[in-house]
């Protein structure tokens, strides 16, 4: 080509220094011209055309792959091939300059590289997340680890180009570098590894609500990576906790509530010990008014007395019978009307139990499930219950326990007793 050029400009009775010099600048203009043609023909009309047919397509999968820019970093390559094509024509008799060129190329090859298969592996980021099973197995801890060794390796190839080694030659000494890259990489590699272990175990997933009280963690994950788990607390803070710790430290995940029938609801009421007593006819009375416990107090009625009966019991103690008590008829009457409760799952455990007796009363538990398992609906179908629990209590001739406050001791100042000094 030199050669060619060189005679074009002898055959116009140029100097033959000049000519060769000419002829050396204008083929060098020709392969960067070329290089500019073929960045110019592959951004402007190949890219356009491509992102024409994309945004008219029905699948989602090259919008993804347009939108991380995939296809304008692999245009990149175009002027790059163009040039190393035609660089050893254009610098025939100058090895020295062809390797420099050639090494640029390279160099130049491997960032286009890395960066266009970058901008692949955050497509295929965004094109799982678009299946629900993303929610269940996260990626991004994956997709991390692979960019480190991506990087890693383009590393190795650029420092391998500059000196003008092979490969091999610096991955031979990579083995003595093994214990820095482990110092320097640690926090990844035991993010890598906890992160397999999170995944193959399901342990956590973007969306599981997790409590990790000792890192103040109290909401919604929100990103699970190679190093870092977000979680949005419920104040709308976001707390920050190291992946590894999710492994070896313990964490309350709240996803099988979520993915049951109910969310439970566990709360005792005490009741004043001083009140619980046996039924008096008038108190059987009464309670047969009640609508949802008036089949069990005639059942309950019939029973006690079928068995004092059939054992001969008189009735010369209160205790020497089998009576009905009023707290064993509030238990029966929380029974019923939790069972005729729309928001409380039939299906899953329902328990209304007496505790054993405490300093601060008689407990009687409610350990039930309710179907609404949003929090704020969940709160508020839990106070309407106890409203209403806690209100029927004096109709049972009961009361409910509470230490005595500051108006329970003023109260009784007016009725302090009088010693008589005789």
């Amino acid at each position: 080509m030199i050669e060619f050029l060189s005679k074009g400009f002898l055959q116009l009775d140029v100097d033959a220094g000049i000519a060769a010099v000419l002829a050396r600048l204008l083929a060098i203009t020709v392969v960067l011209f070329l290089g500019i043609l073929a960045n110019f023909i592959t951004r402007r009309m190949l890219l356009s055309g491509l992102s024409y047919v994309i945004s008219r397509s029905k699948t989602h999968w090259d919008d993804a792959l347009l939108k991380h820019r995939v296809f304008n970093h692999l245009a990149h390559f175009a002027p790059a091939i163009v040039i190393s094509m035609l660089a050893p024509f254009a610098l025939e008799g100058h090895p020295q300059w062809l390797q420099i060129t050639t090494n640029a190329l390279n160099i130049y090859m491997i960032i286009v590289g890395v960066l266009a298969i970058d901008a692949f592996l955050d497509a295929v980021t965004t094109i799982y997340q678009t299946y629900e099973i993303s929610n269940e197995i996260p990626i991004k801890a994956f997709i991390q680890a692979i960019k480190i060794v991506l990087y890693l390796l383009a590393g190795i190839f650029l420092i391998s180009s500059l000196l003008g080694k092979t490969p091999f030659y610096l991955l031979s000494g990579l083995g003595a570098m093994t214990a820095i890259f482990m110092l320097i990489f640690k926090d990844p590699i035991l993010g890598f590894v906890a992160g397999i272990q999170l995944t193959a175990n399901k342990m956590v997933s973007p969306g599981d609500w997790i409590e990790m009280p000792k890192y103040g963690a109290d909401g919604d994950v929100i990103e699970v990576s190679l190093t870092t788990v977000k979680v949005q607390n419920w104040d709308k803070t976001i707390t920050t906790l190291p992946t590894y710790s999710l492994i070896s430290e313990s964490f309350k995940n709240w996803r099988g509530m979520s993915e049951s029938g109910g969310r439970r609801i566990k709360r005792a009421i005490h009741i004043d010990l001083n009140t619980v007593q046996f039924c008096t006819e008038d108190m059987i009375e009464k309670f047969s008014k009640i609508r949802s416990i008036a089949g069990y107090i005639e059942t309950k009625t019939k029973e006690l007395e079928t068995y004092n009966t059939t054992h001969k019991l008189d009735d010369a103690s209160i205790v020497n019978r089998r009576r009905m008590t009023n707290i064993g008829t509030f238990r029966a009457y929380t029974i019923a009307y939790l069972k005729n409760h729309p928001q409380i799952n039939q299906e899953m455990t329902f328990l209304v139990r007496q505790l054993a007796p405490t300093e601060n009363g008689l407990p009687i538990e409610i350990y039930v499930f309710c179907k609404d398992k949003v929090w704020a609906n969940y709160e508020a179908i839990q106070a309407d219950i106890f409203d209403h629990l806690l209100a029927a209590v004096p109709e049972f001739g009961l009361r409910v326990f509470q230490h005595p406050t500051g108006s329970d001791f003023k109260s009784l100042q007016g009725t302090r007793p009088v010693i008589d000094s005789a």
